[in-house]
């Protein structure tokens, strides 16, 4: 899962926590993923079985697409893409001017506070990367 083994990389390290600690902030936030803006997976905490690399792929195509449409449509700058689906949400948003982060959470969660801790770990992953 990890590109950089993170003994040997203290960013690496940071990233991964600050993964880790936004998905143990709800039981609804199921799994994240910092993705680079070229779409290739930075680091993922993620359960077994799903596959990084299109993640990484969709979530980098999408905020872009959402970046390009927010600006087009004259809805100022992107604060996030949001993808609704019947089991749960997609939510994804930058993270400094080089990544994007991306979480998946159950259909229950309470999306103001969800959209709270996603804005604070994109914050401190964007001063990260």
């Amino acid at each position: 899962m990890n590109a950089i083994p993170l003994h040997h990389n203290p960013r690496a390290a940071q990233i991964r926590q600050t993964l880790e600690d936004l998905n143990g902030s709800s039981a609804d936030i199921e799994a994240s993923a910092l993705v680079s803006i070229d779409g290739l997976l930075i680091d993922a905490a993620m359960p077994q079985g799903m596959d990084e690399d299109r993640i990484g792929a969709m979530s980098a195509a999408l905020l872009s697409l959402g970046e390009r449409t927010a600006r087009e449509l004259g809805r100022g700058r992107l604060e996030r893409v949001l993808v609704q689906g019947e089991h749960g949400y997609v939510i994804m948003t930058a993270a400094g001017e080089e990544a994007v982060l991306t979480v998946l959470t159950r259909a229950e969660v309470k999306l103001g506070l969800a959209f709270l801790d996603i804005k604070r770990a994109a914050q401190v992953l964007g001063r990260i990367v």
